[in-house]
């Protein structure tokens, strides 16, 4: 079973997403071409998909279950400031893209990889947990709450480091994960991180350079 990995670089995230869109149609339309298959009719069956990796100029994305009052700011002040607003249809809440981010975009087939949902998200979060752990820097889960997250030192309070959200139709799943490499901090203090107004971020860089 294949999965073909793109580099998209540095996107336009509605760009990226309309071609996100495109690629999980294909999937959809493959799956059910499998159905009609299996019910003996013509059909075609495709690969498990495509992971793509990208990074967006300066946006936050609101999930279909989040709420606007997690943007601290006003949109027309975003927009002077360059900023875009999108509402998106992954799960979760307000989040951030910005340079210095790596954004994964894994389009996938989760019945041809054998996986169910809850057990992707997970799946997703070990992966930012092991890489982190490349860099020595302990990630770890928080029940209630998707994502990986970060203590430093003697704190108590975990910061986020990875972001993940996810759409899911029948098996087919899209968007992804948002992991803070050398982000620019300052754009998470313009909202509450995942509708969360206590929650705060941190990323790979501020950790080794000793900020944190």
């Amino acid at each position: 079973m294949q999965v073909e990995v793109l580099d998209w670089g540095l996107i336009d995230y509605q760009k990226a997403l309309e071609r996100q869109r495109e690629l999980f149609e294909e999937l959809i339309k493959e799956r059910e071409g499998k159905e009609r298959d299996e019910r003996g009719e013509r059909g075609e069956r495709g690969d498990a998909g495509w992971i793509v990796f990208c990074e967006h100029p300066h946006v936050y994305t609101v999930g279909k279950s989040g709420k606007i009052e997690n943007l601290l700011m006003s949109e027309e002040w975003l927009r002077g400031q360059g900023v875009t607003v999108h509402r998106v249809e992954r799960g979760g809440d307000i989040t951030y893209h910005g340079p210095g981010q790596l954004v994964v975009y894994p389009i996938l087939d989760l019945e041809k990889l054998g996986l169910g949902l809850r057990e992707y998200i997970e799946l997703l979060e070990q992966c930012v947990i092991d890489i982190l752990d490349r860099w020595g820097i302990v990630g770890e889960r928080i029940k209630g709450k998707t994502g990986v997250w970060v203590r430093v030192g003697d704190q108590k309070e975990a910061k986020k480091i990875c972001a993940i959200g996810v759409r899911a139709s029948r098996g087919v799943v899209m968007h992804g994960l948002a992991l803070n490499v050398k982000t620019d901090l300052r754009w998470f203090e313009y909202i509450n991180p995942c509708g969360m107004a206590d929650a705060k971020a941190t990323s790979i860089r501020a950790i080794l350079s000793g900020e944190e």
